[in-house]
């Protein structure tokens, strides 16, 4: 008799849809779950990871939520938006980004740097929309940062200017 484990992909019968959060099914004897509104997802069992079959993008999984890998800053700088407006909505402002180290190469050029005036010492912290950002641990420290792309602090309350319109400067 054959183990009913092998017969579905490495993440089980069933994930939720990275899209839209809504529990898609596995094909039996495949590495593929299948969302009615999304598409096929194949699970590579070498590297955890899923892959929207359409798109070509990569998912990774931490503590049962789907984290999208970026390749692009935009990828990655439209999706710190969306969490800014959702804080906002929430009743949070934003008070920093801390920003995986992984895409520190790819976001660096985005960032907002203030020069000094003139004997004043170092730079200020770079900033996207308004933020202080900082960089991760190294993932051999806090092996989480390997999977997720970012992460912000807050606190209750409106943003004073709401800086996250910058998105499109």
């Amino acid at each position: 008799m054959m183990n009913p484990a092998l017969q579905y992909p490495i993440f089980g019968p069933e994930i939720q849809c990275p899209h839209c959060r809504q529990t898609i099914p596995a094909l039996t004897l495949t590495d593929t779950y299948l969302c009615p509104r999304h598409g096929a997802f194949e699970a590579d069992p070498k590297t955890e990871e899923l892959v929207h079959l359409q798109s070509g993008r990569h998912w990774r999984r931490w503590d049962d939520d789907w984290y999208r890998q970026h390749t692009h800053p935009d990828g990655i700088r439209f999706e710190i938006h969306e969490a800014l407006d959702r804080l906002y909505t929430q009743g949070y402002r934003a008070t920093r980004v801390i920003i995986a180290k992984r895409y520190q190469d790819l976001v660096s050029s985005y960032l907002e740097r203030n020069a000094p005036w003139r004997g004043q010492g170092e730079s200020t912290a770079p900033r996207l929309y308004g933020l202080p950002v900082e960089f991760s641990p190294d993932p051999q420290e806090d092996p989480c940062w390997d999977v997720i792309n970012f992460s912000l602090e807050k606190e209750p309350g409106a943003p004073v200017l709401y800086p996250y319109f910058r998105l499109f400067e």
